[in-house]
């Protein structure tokens, strides 16, 4: 079955596009991912193709992009399964978090997966600054109190600790869905349910432009995730990752266990969990990937781009002989 399946979309992908080709790969594949038992979407249910980027891996997994899918056929697919996604994200007071806030919540409850359910979980010191935020009638949001750690690099490296044991604990019993997204962000247009699959991850927008650099990639040989020079599929941004609550769960255990044996072994690697992330991936390929519209640095340009979806709000660190954190903020183009 799965087979034919593979068949089916390299013959999509090879035959000159037509309606009516559209029509049968559509439900083809519909038909097949309902036999198969779980919620699946069709990868590139459109009769709008993109032929300037790459839209499939290698190892047959969709990259989203605009112009790569049909919003109204997936809602209808979502619809019917009645799922609930969730969202989670880190604000501490400290490192001038809290701040960015009012201007996620309010960009996200606008435009992630507007009109379908989602459970937002906000993780913070301060959780007295969110009461007067106001939700979309079919969202929530759970204010979950947290500890702020003395450094940044240790919230970025208990966030994956903080993630494994409350999927376990609380989110496996409350969504279907779980992506993680960082505070520091606006999203500027529509993200909707062409995100959902089991293990989904964001190529960054390093990647596409002539500055690319090797953000993601950990060098230290005795590293958890130091990867032998040349390998690696794609460099993924740990701003923006999810999948099913079971995937997520797997994830962020695996990244959890590696990031504390970096820190038993006296190791800190630059990228922190962004690096173990990657690591993950490359052995655990993922089932989708979104395009780096899902998350843009405004601070590039490249003619692939059509929509910027999520953008972050750019800061510098500057550290000062206190060792004081300042913060200078650039709002999101």
């Amino acid at each position: 079955l799965l087979l034919l399946l593979l068949l089916l979309l390299l013959l999509f992908l090879l035959l000159p596009f037509s309606s009516s080709s559209f029509s049968f790969f559509s439900f083809t594949f519909s038909f097949f991912a309902m036999g198969l038992g779980g919620f699946v979407l069709p990868s590139f249910p459109t009769p709008c193709r993109r032929r300037d980027v790459l839209v499939l891996t290698p190892w047959l997994a969709p990259i989203v992009w605009e112009g790569t899918f049909s919003r109204d056929i997936l809602d209808a697919q979502y619809l019917q399964k009645n799922l609930v996604t969730g969202v989670v994200t880190f604000a501490v007071e400290k490192y001038c978090y809290v701040q960015f806030i009012e201007g996620f919540v309010s960009s996200a409850n606008k435009y992630f997966l507007a009109g379908h359910p989602v459970n937002f979980y906000l993780f913070t010191d301060c959780p007295e600054k969110t009461s007067h935020l106001q939700m979309a009638p079919e969202n929530h949001l759970f204010v979950i109190p947290v500890q702020h750690d003395p450094r940044w690099q240790d919230i970025s490296r208990s966030r994956m600790d903080i993630l494994s044991s409350y999927i376990q604990s609380q989110f496996q019993h409350e969504v279907d869905y779980l992506y993680s997204v960082d505070i520091n962000v606006q999203l500027l247009a529509h993200i909707g349910v062409e995100i959902i699959d089991a293990l989904v991850a964001t190529i960054s927008s390093w990647q596409v432009t002539p500055q690319q650099e090797d953000k993601a990639s950990e060098t230290h040989p005795e590293s958890q995730p130091a990867l032998p020079e040349g390998q690696g599929d794609f460099h993924y941004t740990a701003s923006f990752y999810g999948g099913s609550v079971a995937e997520v769960y797997k994830l962020s255990r695996a990244c959890s266990a590696g990031l504390l044996q970096d820190r038993e072994n006296g190791i800190e690697g630059p990228w922190h969990h962004e690096s173990h992330l990657n690591r993950y991936l490359l052995q655990h390929k993922p089932t989708r990937l979104l395009s780096p519209e899902y998350y843009w640095d405004t601070e590039l340009s490249s003619s692939s781009i059509l929509v910027k979806r999520m953008c972050p709000v750019h800061q510098k660190r500057k550290e000062t002989s206190e060792a004081k954190t300042r913060m200078i903020i650039k709002a999101c183009d």
